[in-house]
Order: C-alpha cells, then structure tokens, then sequence
C-alpha cells in the first residue's frame, strides 16, 4: 500500500496520450507547441495534462533514471537587487556549494503570476528543489511536484496550502519592539509605512505596530498610516505630505528597507526642521552608520536564515517523507548613529520566536 507521504512519479506524456487518446507524438507536439494539431485537440491534451499535474521538462530524456538529480536549486525571491534578498542568495549560495549544488535565481516582483510562470520554468529545468519567497496567496499549485518529489522550502513567509520546511522571522514581535523603543523615548504621533498589505509579512509588521501602541493605550492615527508602498521614492511622497500637516508624526516606523530609505531621503531634503522625526526601520541596509543621524533598525540574521534553510534543504533531499519543519528565528533591535559602538538587544521576548516547530 502506498502512504500519502511516499512520493508520487510525475505524469509522463505517455499518461497524458493514455487518457486523452491521442498518441504520443500528438502529445510531443502540443507541449513543443508545433504545428499540425487541431485545436480541438491541443485544448482536449492540455486539459488533461493539467488535471494528471504533467509539466513538459526540456531534457526529460537525459534524466529518465528514476531518482536522478541535477544538483539544481531554484531559488525564488522577492528582488535581486533587494539588499535583503542579495545577502540570502549569498548566503544559501555559500551553504550549498560545500553539497555540490548550484543555484538558478529570479525575481518574483510580488507577482503571483509571475511566481507561477517562473516556478514552471525552474521545475522545466529540472531544479531538485525550491527555495521560495512566496507572493501567492497559496502555495498548494505546487501538490503534484511535491508529491512527486520536489523539496519546497519557504523563506521570509510562511507556506499556506501545503504542508513544506520554513524559515520565517518573529515580524510581530520585531515591528512591535522596535514601536514600543520609540514609545520610550515619548513619541506619541508614529507614523507607519508598509508594503502591500496582502502580504503576509506586511500584515504581521503592522500587526506588531498596532500591538505596540495598543499596549500603551493607544491606536493609530490613520492619517499617519500608509500602506502599499513598494519603492523609495513612493516612501519619500508619503513622508513628505505627513510633515505637510499641522499635526506631523514625531516619529516614524518603515516597515521595509526600501522605505527606510524613502524616509532617509525626504528628511534630507526636509533640511529646514528644526527637530526631525524619529526613524525606525525593519531590515538592516549597507552603511546604515554613514547615515548621520540616529536610526533603530529590527535586524534579521539573514545568513543564519540562509543556513537554515539549507539545512532544511538538504535534511528534505535526504529524507523526502519526513515531517515538514517550521523555524522561525528572533530579529534584533540595532541602534545605528549613536557614539561609539552599535548598541543590540534582542527584538522579542523569549520563548516568542527562535524555535523549531513540527508541523
């Protein structure tokens, strides 16, 4: 008897030919895309390729050895050029290389349909396994390959719809440490920054931003609350009208590194204030000390992120049926700016993050 945890083989065109009723060089020329089929038909094999989870693998006939791999890692984040998603391919890259594996990269951009077109280009190629920043509301498009035997590994966000290895940061408890310092200090009007609000990520950090103020009896003003952001230069629109108002924040939280800088460049211009508002940031940045000014930041231990998945990536490829693990790790508040060295303290109470958990 087959367990549901055993991997399933991939449907082969042969299977898709079977239940169509086509032959298989009928089905070789629909996924080739070639000509001389009849529509009728192209739409009746795609259909069934799509209900049998089939994906057309370009050099399928080099690996037909049952259990053969490439050595490949896909490895899908949500930018490239993001200081955060470069210092994580750095850093699987450099936990990899010691196993033999090799990694082929993308930007998914926080398009779902773009995750969608380049997870099927990567598993076109053959990739043993996926490191993956999801966008997608859900992830289970993915069933047949993992049932098939591809290992998934989710970083920065937690998987929904499947049940895959994870390596996540307390967002809530970092975002509400870091609100709750400029608390401290006696701010009162915060102001918030944050990106899409569908994503996971996004949504935890203002979580962590309501807890804080909640917790001192307060809420947000919505006025000083924008969400959406996604560059710089949008961060810096939204900061520059709040310092317009009559009532401007004395202190604001960018939930992204990219929107810290945003803040970075409208105080620069905003040179005639004569007391600035405080800045606290999620994500640590390049010569963050040659800012000159005073700067918290919730830092999350990216290459330790990157080891630890994979880690879990190599514990999946061993063992494809066991549990799936979740670990998520505890940022730390960094204060940049002030004399002497940086001062650190940890972003979360213990006991809130930091651990492994079976799923």
């Amino acid at each position: 008897m087959t367990r549901s945890t055993d991997p399933v083989p991939r449907a082969t065109m042969r299977d898709v030919a079977a239940q169509a009723g086509v032959s298989l060089k009928t089905v070789s020329r629909v996924v080739n895309e070639e000509p001389g089929v009849r529509e009728v038909v192209v739409d009746r094999v795609r259909s069934v390729a799509a209900e049998l989870g089939y994906r057309h693998h370009r050099g399928a006939s080099d690996l037909r050895r049952r259990g053969q791999r490439t050595g490949a890692i896909g490895v899908l984040v949500q930018d490239v050029a993001n200081d955060y998603s470069a210092r994580l391919l750095r850093a699987l890259e450099d936990a990899t290389r010691a196993r033999g594996l090799i990694l082929l990269a993308a930007s998914i951009d926080e398009d779902p349909d773009r995750e969608r077109h380049l997870v099927g280009q990567m598993l076109a190629r053959r990739v043993d396994a996926l490191v993956l920043m999801a966008t997608t509301p859900r992830q289970d498009y993915l069933l047949p390959d993992i049932r098939a035997g591809l290992g998934v590994v989710c970083v920065d966000r937690a998987p929904v719809g499947v049940e895959v290895d994870a390596v996540t940061i307390d967002n809530v408890g970092g975002s509400r440490a870091a609100v709750e310092r400029l608390l401290d200090q006696g701010h009162r009007r915060v102001a918030f920054l944050g990106d899409l609000p569908n994503l996971a990520t996004a949504h935890d950090r203002f979580a962590g931003f309501r807890e804080a103020l909640a917790n001192r009896g307060a809420v947000p003003d919505p006025a000083l609350v924008r969400h959406g952001l996604r560059t710089a230069e949008e961060a810096r629109r939204a900061v520059e009208e709040m310092l317009t108002r009559s009532a401007p924040p004395t202190a604001i939280f960018a939930a992204r590194n990219v929107l810290t800088t945003g803040c970075l460049l409208a105080l620069h211009h905003d040179v005639g204030r004569s007391t600035p508002p405080a800045i606290a940031g999620f994500d640590d940045m390049a010569h963050l000390d040659l800012v000159g000014r005073p700067l918290l930041i919730v830092r999350q231990d990216v290459e330790e992120i990157g080891r630890t998945a994979a880690r879990l990536l190599e514990e999946r490829l061993l063992s494809p049926t066991r549990r799936a693990r979740s670990v998520v790790l505890a940022p730390e508040l960094v204060s940049y700016g002030d004399p002497g060295a940086r001062r650190r303290a940890p972003a979360t109470r213990p006991g809130r993050a930091g651990a492994a958990a079976n799923r």
